[in-house]
């Protein structure tokens, strides 16, 4: 049976995040036998991939995280953010976020009008939403780690890591969370649930409803970028 453009976004999305991840983490962790827990070439890409595959889903944890070099444990950020797929267990801004998002990037950099996909014009409004909860999870991930790293006097590379972890429900940690005060460890909660409810769900819940505009404010142009 022909898959629809959903389904087709999921499954191409979901290759390549483990694909990428793999190679990168077996790229950057190639040496480091201690922290990623094997010796052999084999058991490398093994642990590689089970580690690009945990980040965005079940959180397990088979690598001390916190020997990893800083551009693994900044691409970990990065993967626990975007997270799985929509409807799925997994937390996270959703893949299906992150490839409307570089669908429309794309299609700004070839000048199009209109944002494609597998051969479908995407809505402005999904652009919008998709948009919007990016935005969102930016803000709780550094807002977040930025508050901790002040209030702990902890790096802040391990604060947005723990903030991540928490806005994405991985359950990954670099060990610093049992050392938390109360406050960090309550900014690290309310991250967890906003992040399993879901950022845009709240917004729509506490807002009121959608007006209907009988009539548009004047068209400005603004340049960016």
């Amino acid at each position: 049976k022909r898959l629809n453009v959903y389904s087709k976004v999921i499954i191409f999305a979901q290759i390549f995040f483990i694909v990428v991840g793999t190679f990168v983490y077996f790229i950057l962790e190639y040496g480091n036998i201690n922290t990623i827990g094997a010796e052999s070439v084999g058991q490398k890409i093994l642990a590689s991939f089970f580690q690009s595959v945990t980040t965005r889903t079940a959180g397990f944890n088979t690598a001390d995280l916190s020997g990893m070099t800083g551009a693994s444990q900044a691409i970990m950020i990065v993967l626990m953010m975007i997270g799985g797929a929509p409807g799925s267990t997994a937390g996270g801004m959703k893949i299906t976020t992150f490839a409307v998002l570089t669908a429309n990037a794309s299609a700004t950099f070839r000048q199009r009008e209109d944002t494609q996909m597998f051969g479908r014009r995407v809505g402005q409004e999904v652009l919008k939403n998709a948009s919007t909860i990016l935005m969102m999870y930016l803000f709780l991930v550094l807002m977040g780690g930025m508050v901790i790293s002040v209030a702990e006097n902890l790096p802040i590379s391990e604060c947005l890591f723990e903030t991540a972890s928490a806005v994405g429900t991985v359950g990954l940690t670099l060990g610093i969370t049992p050392q938390l005060g109360v406050l960090s460890k309550g900014i690290l909660i309310a991250l967890m649930f906003l992040g399993r409810v879901g950022g845009l769900t709240l917004v729509y819940a506490a807002m009121p409803g959608r007006k209907s505009a009988h009539a548009k404010m004047p068209l400005e142009k603004i340049n960016v970028g």
